[in-house]
C-alpha cells in the first residue's frame, strides 16, 4: 500500500517574522496561498499531486499555521512585501502564483506591489475583494460574522461555515481534516489580516494584469458565485474560465483531480 508522507513544516525568517511553508518536488516554482482560516495543510493534494513536475510551495500566511502572527496594522503591501521577502528568502525569484478565496486576494495583492513577481496567475474561487466582487450588504454581512466568530469556540459555527465551502453534503473526510485546520485558527493572528483584506477592492488591479491568468471556479460555488467568475474573466485580458462541474468553494479540496489537471494544462499549454 502507498503511504503518502506530508511535506513537514519548514520556515524562513523574513523582516523579523517566521514564515512557515510546506514543499515538495521539483521544476518550475508554483506558490500557493490558502484560503481564509486555513493553512498551508489545504494543499496536501497539490503538495502531492503536482510535485511530479512543479516546485510546490504552500505557505502558511501571517497569522496562519506555523507562521508569525503579522503586527497590528500591517497594510496589503505590508503582506505583499511579506510575500516578496519570503520569495527572497528561498531564492525564487519567478513563480507561477496561486492563490484560493482569500489567497486569490493575496495573489492579486502581490500582483499589484510587485508585479514582475508572478509568471503565471491561478486564481481560484477568487474575488476581486468582497468590496470587489460582493453588495455592499453582503460584504457587511459578512464581515460581522467574522468579527462575531472570531473568539467563540470552533464547534459553535465551523460546521456551518465548512456547509458554505463545501458541496453539501462535505465528505466526512474533507469535514474531519478542514475541522482540525479550523481548531488551529488564532483568533489574534487573524484580525491584522482581516483588517488588512475584508474591506479591499482590487478591481484596479484586474485590468492591469499582462501575465496568463486562470481562473478556477466551482460550478455550485455559493461564497464566490459564477457571476463573480464572469466578472473578473472579463476584466482580465486573456483570462482562461474554467468551470469544475458540480463542486463548491473549496475545489482544490473537492475535486483535487480536476484542479490539478487543469493546473497542468494551463501551465503546459504556454
Amino acid at each position: 500500500m502507498l503511504v503518502r508522507v506530508e511535506p513537514r513544516l519548514l520556515s524562513v525568517d523574513v523582516a523579523g517574522l517566521r514564515i512557515a511553508y510546506r514543499r515538495s518536488g521539483h521544476g518550475e516554482p508554483l506558490l500557493l496561498l490558502h484560503g481564509a482560516f486555513s493553512d498551508s495543510r489545504e494543499w496536501r493534494r497539490q503538495l502531492d499531486g503536482l510535485s511530479d513536475s512543479l516546485d510546490v510551495i504552500a505557505v502558511d500566511c501571517p497569522g496562519c499555521g506555523g507562521s508569525d502572527d503579522a503586527p497590528e496594522g500591517f497594510t496589503i503591501q505590508d503582506f505583499a512585501d511579506c510575500l516578496a521577502g519570503f520569495l527572497r528568502a528561498l531564492d525564487v525569484g519567478h513563480p507561477y502564483v496561486g492563490g484560493l478565496s482569500f489567497g486569490s486576494l493575496y495573489a492579486l495583492a502581490l500582483y499589484r506591489h510587485h508585479p514582475a513577481i508572478p509568471r503565471r496567475l491561478i486564481l481560484a474561487s477568487a474575488y476581486a475583494g468582497w468590496a470587489g466582487s460582493l453588495p455592499p450588504h453582503e460584504v457587511a454581512r459578512r464581515k460581522r460574522w467574522v468579527y462575531e466568530i472570531l473568539d467563540r469556540p470552533v464547534e459553535e459555527w465551523g460546521a456551518d461555515f465548512l456547509a458554505t465551502v463545501y458541496r453539501d453534503p462535505t465528505p466526512t473526510d474533507v469535514q474531519a481534516e478542514a475541522m482540525d485546520i479550523l481548531r488551529d485558527v488564532r483568533p489574534e493572528g487573524f484580525r491584522p489580516a482581516a483588517e488588512a483584506f475584508l474591506d479591499a477592492d482590487l478591481r484596479d488591479v484586474l485590468p492591469l494584469i499582462s501575465v496568463p491568468t486562470l481562473l478556477l471556479y466551482g460550478e455550485r460555488d455559493e461564497r464566490s458565485p459564477l457571476h463573480v467568475a464572469n466578472d473578473l474573466h472579463a476584466q482580465i485580458g486573456g483570462s482562461r474560465l474554467v468551470v469544475v462541474p458540480g463542486t463548491g468553494h473549496g475545489i482544490n479540496v473537492e475535486a483535487p483531480e480536476e484542479f490539478n489537471a487543469a493546473v497542468r494544462e494551463f501551465l503546459s499549454g504556454l
